[in-house]
């Protein structure tokens, strides 16, 4: 006589179900179906979260840009003068500074000048 692993492949068929609430049609209740659409959102999610970085650094790019430009300064010319200067701010701060603190991030462009 063959043993069936119904509880433990039920279980295993549950917890992938699980996960896919909340897709359309056969992809949250066909097993097979739910089971390709999880691999490939399980995929897409890693390569966004890395994609999610790049994006994010750009904003601040521009963010900064923008600040500067008003001031009439250029993005290259303020960073290569941070980096003479020695002046160790990410870009995510100085991106914050330039749309929250405008006051500060004018201290700062007076300071490196």
């Amino acid at each position: 006589m063959r043993v069936k692993t119904t509880v433990p492949s039920k279980r295993r068929k549950n917890k992938l179900l699980k996960q896919t609430k909340g897709f359309w049609g056969q992809r949250k209740n066909v097993y097979r179906r739910a089971k390709e659409t999880l691999l490939r959102s399980l995929a897409f999610s890693y390569r966004d979260r890395k994609a999610k970085k790049r994006t994010m650094r750009s904003l601040w790019i521009s963010r900064i840009n923008a600040a500067l430009r008003e001031e009439g300064f250029t993005y290259s010319k303020f960073i290569h003068t941070l980096k003479t200067k020695d002046i160790h701010l990410d870009r995510k701060i100085l991106a914050e500074m330039a749309s929250e603190h405008p006051e500060k991030f004018k201290q700062l462009l007076n300071s490196i000048n």
